[in-house]
């Protein structure tokens, strides 16, 4: 039986893949075609979408960049003609060439996303979902269940990378008769996309490693929460529970077994503290999400004043494949002290953006330029952004750094959740520090006063350097402010919020220096420190810059050499955008 899978996660969608999708149905359907069309998650490569595979016999070819114009000379040519159409394919199961991005991978988390039709529960079974949670159920105790979670090495991928079988021994040695588990799945910093993709392409692998630690810490309840921003995300959760509560996975008595279990959603409204757990309790509580004071920890005292177990998407996803597979067969990758695989969503100025699911211990070279292809239109690779707003940059220079927690850690940047923002020699660092900044200060739920007044202090003084007012004592000073909201900050949010301002002065001082001494942005970024001039050579007298100047600082005759008038220009980089001949420098 022949099949064609359509991505249609929220990625493949905003690219229109479900016009695509339909487009394909209607040219199946018109030419009595027996081919089953399906739709998929993220298959990772979401620089190509709209992604369409089409399988047939022991071999598959992936196509990309479609759109519904192009569908029917593929259904003609491939699946009428057998002529596979050439120039559109991105991924040949029989040829390695075109295999570069996922080849390089190696998946767990993301085995089954873009493989299976995440609204059906009997395909995730014909990939030997919820074997785990039966073999459990049948041959564990719950010690027996944390020991394999332990032996395995499995790290929280939520960003502290703390021992998640630790974690759920914790939970399980604590005494009460009811018990939590919580997925956080409020995934809100900037550029990141690996829970949602997973939620999107995977929910019953979630739900699963839920059940599992749900068995193992003693809990009969759980709670998937969910930013409210994810649409998609959530009604194949809602979807997925269903499912399971049909077919007895979930409820009384699930898998016939004397094991209660079930699952609520819980739609955050979108408050990035809401991702640090004690906010995220009370926010599903019915409360203002703000942080509390640890101890007591969640395993002792959490839900509702009942031991809770919180760990986040990506996992949950690992635990089912550890159980199936054994703990030795997941310590066996990775590092000494991090094990396993990383889920990291590639964004920025890379060539190939989406999803990469590599083994801890790889390069941060070998994924910016083996897997992510290098950095877009030839620019110099300047550095990674790690860890979203709480994290921080590691320069090029230290690109051969092995991605391990403990080793980013050092760098003074963190694993973080997987977010990894590549920047190229455009990048001004001192403005994208003002830009996280600024996230976390909004973001900031005011309980704290140095994260409240601190941040917003340190904000003012960023945009005092990026206006070119800066003065030399601004350094000593945004120093000084960061370690004391470090050390005096409740919550996890305030007490990383530096980090990024922190390691850009570490790495790139200098560009601070430029800006403050020399009145200079290097990377030719912030408008209030930039020239324009117009270089006579170049400059063909074509009068567009002159005539989509919005102030008139442009004068020149036809067919002659412009000029600027530097007085009246207000920076605001048009004339730049729209010369032909590479006229306009901005210096």
């Amino acid at each position: 039986m022949r099949e064609i899978r359509v991505g249609l996660g929220t990625c493949g969608i905003s690219a229109g893949g479900e016009a695509v999708y339909n487009k394909i149905k209607e040219e199946i359907k018109n030419k009595n075609l027996d081919v089953v069309v399906k739709e998929t998650g993220c298959m990772g490569n979401c620089y190509d979408e709209v992604l369409v595979e089409v399988l047939e016999g022991n071999g598959s070819l992936l196509y990309g960049n479609i759109t519904p114009d192009r569908v029917e000379k593929i259904i003609t040519e491939h699946l009428v003609e057998n002529k596979p159409v050439t120039e559109w394919i991105v991924k040949n199961s029989k040829d390695e060439s075109k295999n570069e991005f996922l080849d390089e991978q190696q998946r767990i988390v993301l085995r089954n996303c873009g493989v299976i039709d995440p609204s059906s529960i009997e395909e995730y079974i014909a990939k030997d979902g919820y074997k785990a949670i039966q073999k459990v159920i049948a041959n564990f105790s719950p010690k027996e269940v944390i020991d394999q979670v332990m032996k395995s090495g499995l790290r929280g991928r939520g960003g502290g990378g703390f021992s998640t079988g630790l974690k759920w021994k914790f939970a399980h040695d604590a005494k009460s008769e009811k018990k939590y588990v919580i997925c956080n799945a409020d995934e809100g910093d900037p550029g990141a996309f690996m829970d949602r993709s997973v939620l999107e392409g995977d929910p019953h692998a979630v739900l699963e490693g839920m059940m599992i630690a749900s068995f193992a810490i003693g809990a009969d309840e759980a709670y998937m929460y969910v930013r409210a921003e994810y649409p998609l995300a959530i009604r194949r959760l809602q979807m997925a529970i269903k499912q399971c509560e049909e077919k007895g996975f979930l409820g009384k008595n699930i898998f016939g077994s004397n094991v209660n279990f079930k699952i609520k959603i819980k739609e955050g409204a979108g408050a990035f503290v809401c991702g640090e757990e004690t906010a995220l309790m009370a926010s599903i509580e019915g409360k203002r999400g703000v942080p509390r004071i640890r101890p007591p920890f969640p395993a002792q005292k959490g839900l509702w004043g009942k031991p809770t177990n919180i760990n986040n998407v990506e996992t949950f996803a690992n635990v089912p494949w550890i159980i199936l597979n054994g703990a030795d067969a997941y310590a066996a990758l990775g590092t000494e002290k991090s094990k396993g695989t990383k889920v990291f969503a590639l964004a920025g100025k890379i060539v190939r953006s989406g999803l990469a699911e590599v083994p801890m211990g790889i390069s941060i070279k070998d994924i910016v330029f083996r897997i992510g292809g290098g950095i877009k239109d030839g620019r110099e690779f300047k550095a990674v952004q790690m860890g979203g707003p709480s994290g921080g940059c590691i320069p090029a220079s230290m690109s051969e750094l092995k991605i391990d927690y403990d080793e980013i850690t050092k760098t003074g940047a963190i694993m973080g959740s997987g977010g990894l923002i590549v920047l190229d020699e455009t990048t001004c660092m001192v403005d994208l520090a003002k830009y996280f900044l600024n996230f976390t200060q909004n973001e900031s739920c005011g309980k704290c006063t140095f994260c409240r007044v601190g941040t917003k202090r340190m904000l003012e003084i960023l945009e005092r350097i990026t206006m070119g007012q800066g003065e030399e004592k601004d350094l000593d000073l945004l120093e000084d402010l960061a370690e004391k909201i470090k050390s005096s900050s409740l919550c996890g949010l305030g007490q990383t919020a530096p980090n990024p301002v922190l390691t850009t002065m570490k790495y790139f001082r200098e560009e601070y220096e430029a800006h403050i001494k020399d009145k200079r942005c290097p990377a030719h970024n912030c408008p209030a420190l930039l020239t324009y001039t117009i270089d006579e050579e170049k400059c063909t007298g074509c009068t567009l810059c002159s005539r989509k100047c919005p102030v008139n600082a442009i004068a020149g005759e036809v067919k002659k050499p412009h000029v600027i008038d530097n007085e009246a220009c207000i920076k605001c980089g048009l004339c730049y955008d729209v010369c032909k001949f590479d006229a306009v420098e901005k210096l």
